[in-house]
């Protein structure tokens, strides 16, 4: 499989684009007027303890006080045979027992302000390297669950034990660290240790919301998160970024100097996969299949659902037949679009129902498929007799579209408008208010061209109608730059 991965740099915005087999799976935006502020480590004070959320509020410095639960503060029980500090026994105390208002709290965010909500914190430090993330306050081993094969993990953690042997530090060893010489996490342990004692120090000068820890910036982390083996080439269009690119992988990861290229030919770096177009794709509710079918992606509040249709897909066999070929591809084209849109929380996919088992299966084994390469976490739930799969996908930052979209002026986001016929009896009715009570000689309405046509075509009868009622004559003005729901009546 071959595997790319494009940075896209400009003053004021930063790209990432993963695309394997020339297709881009996924992007990452980063914006100089709001970088994101997950994996950065603040000064904060608790600002608002709530015993019935079992959470405080803590000012950070941001524009919206951000959120702490209790179990975000207290470690929950630790493996068998994993020693640990602090309260370890599964029972979380009481918010009020753990912080009090006005107290110094040092957190970290987990996750960024996402809508109405404010960033969520986590008093568990972790800072993470290309192959290790540390805990400063754990002092445990863990290793990453991906890493299966039970050699590789005994040797891992005779490895870390030899390199750790009595830091008081917690470690856990990420799936990049798999086959890794001893060498290279001895690297990692220093310079996470280097990290550690400059935030410490940063932790005692600094004042309450300010920062003490920064996370890398966006091409930078991507490297640390995402470059490989399996990354044929790193290609950067910015000369600057290049530069420190360059630096960051020979310091970390020497044996992949090779991968990283400048790219400055005339054509933009995005274009040279379609990734512009793929990005405009992604904006949309509906995608197409190559069967035919499409899928129907909604994004709400509460949760994303995925619709599943044949479309113009009749197959060559049966109805049966038909579904599953449909489905297969829908499973498919599913993980991808979670990756690309950056969809999390609550995932519903409504697949076209099933009768064989053996379907139903191998179609939940597509989509697993789909998601062994998604680098966010995603459990994923068996299919319901409705022929639904309920999953989850860890959320960090907001989705693509929330991220490059605002909702619309004209319909608040519901993505429907009233109609002209329904604005234009809202319209009447509101005159009828009026005149009940204000008293005026005539009014004057203004609203939207297309309503004020219809009222002085269609509606002419039932003006003269209203007039004869109320007594005072109206007249109607059209305005341009109104929505079709807005109006205003106004008395004379």
């Amino acid at each position: 499989m071959s595997e790319e991965i494009l940075i896209n740099v400009t003053p004021r915005e930063t790209r990432v684009g993963v695309v394997e087999n020339g297709m881009l799976q996924e992007v990452h935006v980063e914006r100089a007027s709001k970088r994101g502020y997950v994996g950065n480590i603040y000064k904060g004070r608790v600002q608002r303890v709530m015993p019935g959320m079992q959470a405080a509020f803590v000012e950070i410095g941001l524009d919206r006080a951000a959120f702490l639960h209790a179990s975000d503060i207290v470690r929950p029980a630790l493996p068998e045979g994993a020693e640990g500090n602090g309260h370890g026994n599964g029972h979380t105390p009481s918010i009020s027992e753990l912080v009090h208002e006005g107290q110094e709290v040092v957190v970290q965010v987990v996750k960024d302000p996402i809508g109405s909500k404010g960033a969520r914190l986590s008093a568990h430090l972790s800072i993470p390297s290309r192959y290790l993330v540390l805990l400063p306050y754990a002092h445990t081993m863990g290793i990453s669950a991906r890493i299966e094969d039970e050699a590789e993990r005994t040797r891992l953690r005779e490895v870390m034990g030899s390199l750790v042997g009595e830091n008081p530090l917690g470690y856990i060893v990420r799936t990049n660290a798999e086959g890794q010489s001893t060498e290279s996490l001895a690297f990692d342990v220093t310079y996470l240790g280097k990290v550690w004692r400059v935030v410490q120090e940063n932790i005692a000068k600094t004042k309450v919301g300010e920062r003490v820890y920064e996370e890398l910036s966006l091409p930078l982390r991507s490297l640390r998160d995402m470059l490989t083996d399996g990354i044929e080439k790193v290609r950067v269009d910015s000369r600057e970024t290049f530069d420190k690119v360059v630096k960051f992988v020979h310091k970390f990861m020497p044996s992949l100097d090779d991968r990283v290229e400048h790219y400055d030919g005339e054509r933009p770096i995005f274009d040279l996969y379609s990734v512009e177009d793929e990005i405009q794709h992604a904006l949309k509710k509906e995608v197409p299949l190559k069967s035919g079918g499409y899928l129907v992606v909604d994004q709400t509040e509460a949760m994303t659902t995925i619709d599943v249709n044949t479309g113009a897909y009749l197959g060559t066999r049966n109805l049966e037949e038909t579904v599953y070929r449909t489905n297969l591809e829908a499973a498919q084209a599913a993980a991808r679009q979670l990756r690309l849109r950056n969809l999390g929380g609550i995932i519903i996919i409504d697949f076209i129902d099933m009768v064989d088992e053996e379907h139903k299966r191998q179609v939940l084994r597509m989509l697993a498929k789909g998601l062994a390469r998604d680098h966010a976490k995603t459990t994923v739930y068996p299919m319901s007799s409705l022929g639904l799969v309920e999953m989850t996908r860890k959320r960090t930052t907001e989705s693509l579209e929330r991220q490059l979209c605002e909702p619309c002026p004209a319909c608040g986001g519901r993505g429907t408008l009233k109609t002209a016929e329904t604005v234009t009896y809202e319209i009447f009715r509101e005159i009828t208010r009026a005149v009940r009570q204000f008293n005026a000689e005539k009014l004057l309405v203004m609203a939207n061209s297309a309503v004020v046509g219809r009222i002085l075509e269609e509606e002419s009868a039932a003006v003269a109608e209203l007039e004869e009622f109320i007594s005072k004559s109206i007249r109607f003005q059209a305005e341009e730059h109104y929505s079709q729901e807005q109006f205003d009546v106004v008395l004379l």
